[in-house]
Parts: C-alpha cells; structure tokens; sequence
C-alpha cells in the first residue's frame, strides 16, 4: 500500500525539476546558429543544421555540402529582415 504513495511522491519530484524545454523558433534557432559560426564555432552536426534549414522553407539534400547550407540560410535570413 506505502509504495502507490512512494511512487507518486518521486514521480511528483521528477515532474518539479524537469523543466518543460523552451520552444524557440524557426528564425530565432536560424540567428543562433549563425552567430554561434561567426563566433568561430563549428556545427558538429549537419543534421542539425539540415533542420534548421528545412524548418526556414529551404530544401536541403543529405549529400549537400554544410557550408553550403549555411550560407543559404544566411540568405534566407537576409530576405525575412
């Protein structure tokens, strides 16, 4: 009988420090990524950077270079200014 409340009273505590993660969006996550390179950081990821980009409207295929996809997302974000 003990261990129903046992269980709710963790699972109450994992739900008060779990934070729900920030919805943030298409153009805000577009201008993060790019000051992150123009700072000198490195996407270690491309499929990251694929997302970001589909997610702005852009086609991008798989085998396409991560240079490429960002300056397009370079100009993408020119053209929503």
């Amino acid at each position: 009988m003990g261990s129903r409340k046992y269980n709710q009273f963790f699972t109450w505590l994992k739900n008060l420090f779990s934070g729900t993660p920030d919805v943030i969006c298409e153009i805000t996550q577009a201008k993060q990524l790019i000051i992150a390179i123009d700072r000198g950081g490195v996407p270690l990821n491309p499929a990251k950077v694929n997302q970001i980009a589909r997610n702005l409207g852009l086609e991008v295929s798989r085998k396409a270079p991560v240079e490429e996809t960002i300056e397009r997302i370079r100009k993408a974000l020119a053209r929503a200014k």
